[in-house]
């Protein structure tokens, strides 16, 4: 991996620079939360924020999305052929970059490509940005708390200055072009160890640590602890909503007011809701909230790991804002930390 240094005073330029050729999607205030929109200047970015309400995975897996349209009186299909704008996700935090990580492993499938999220992932760069983490983050006990690939740039304030990582040319050539770039020296290394000793001790320790969490999955699937936890679900899919990995979807045909035309959609779609397992013949597979709680936890800690080697959850801790009754893989770390686990 490729590091070089760049002074905090140059990143109005290297924002302005991506602009010339990208629209530039960054972490903004509303109120006070975060999220994720278009920004027309550096003044308008957040980049010591949080976490923001939902993730930047829209822009790349967007919540309806046109497939084709089709012409019922003629019998014919027409292809769909959006405009995919070239973009900058600037500012996004390790556990989001390792998030769309795990959708590109689902979607970028060479057995399955899919060429709509190709598209749009073809045309986006990703710039990283450390960060501190907050009472909700778990990012640590995913492994997801470092961006190890998946970025074109990502950067790590060291005071008064960022220490730069880099992971594509395009994204260096704009870096070159935009900044007075320097060779990192010792002492910016030494910072850039301090700024990462820093953050792994803000995490939060009432947070248990738990080893071996796909096994103790398999071994409590019958516990009584998810009639509890399903007790509680509202079945109202915010969780879903606002994960950066949640990846399954519908697709509905929308006709129009003519009955003659439409098109077929991708809308996302989500494990909690109660009609997401029922199929032909009005067969539910998990007729219960407890049922369908149990496997949207068990995608996100062990069904995803077996086949990707790697946890589905990053522990960005969204859900746990997001959700009004307290359901939360935290909640299910915590139920194993009683078990003695």
């Amino acid at each position: 991996m490729l590091y070089r240094v760049i002074d905090e005073t140059e990143m109005p330029a290297l924002v302005a620079a991506f602009m010339e050729r990208y629209e530039v999607v960054a972490p903004v205030k509303r109120g006070n939360k975060y999220v994720f929109s278009a920004v027309d200047s550096f003044d308008d970015i957040a980049l010591d924020y949080p976490t923001t309400i939902a993730s930047p995975k829209k822009y790349l897996l967007p919540a309806k999305e046109t497939l084709f349209e089709f012409d019922a009186e003629r019998n014919e299909v027409t292809d769909y052929a959006d405009e995919v704008r070239p973009r900058v996700l600037f500012g996004v935090h390790a556990c989001d970059i390792n998030g769309l990580q795990n959708l590109s492993s689902v979607f970028n499938d060479p057995r399955y490509p899919d060429p709509y999220y190709a598209a749009h992932a073809a045309a986006t760069l990703i710039v990283g940005v450390a960060c501190m983490p907050s009472a909700n983050c778990f990012c640590n006990l995913m492994d997801a708390e470092e961006a190890r690939a998946a970025y074109d740039l990502f950067l790590t304030n060291i005071g008064g200055r960022y220490l730069v990582s880099i992971g594509s040319v395009v994204a260096a050539n704009i870096l070159e072009a935009a900044c007075d770039v320097r060779e990192a020296t010792d002492e910016d290394r030494i910072a850039f160890r301090a700024a990462t000793r820093a953050r792994q001790e803000a995490f939060n320790r009432d947070i248990p640590d738990i080893q071996e969490i796909p096994m103790l999955m398999d071994a409590f699937h019958e516990d009584e602890f998810w009639e509890e936890l399903g007790g509680r679900c509202l079945s109202c899919n915010a969780c879903a909503n606002v994960c950066p990995t949640c990846y399954c979807f519908d697709i509905r045909d929308t006709l129009d007011p003519s009955a003659a035309t439409g098109r077929r959609e991708r809308v996302w779609d989500a494990c909690t809701s109660p009609q997401f397992a029922m199929v032909a013949g009005g067969h539910n597979f998990r007729p219960t909230p407890a049922a369908r709680v149990r496997h949207r936890m068990y995608h996100k800690l062990n069904g995803f790991l077996a086949k990707h080697d790697r946890n589905l959850c990053v522990g960005c801790g969204r859900c746990v804002s997001a959700c009004k009754v307290d359901i939360s893989p935290i909640e299910v770390l915590k139920f194993f930390d009683r078990k003695g686990a």
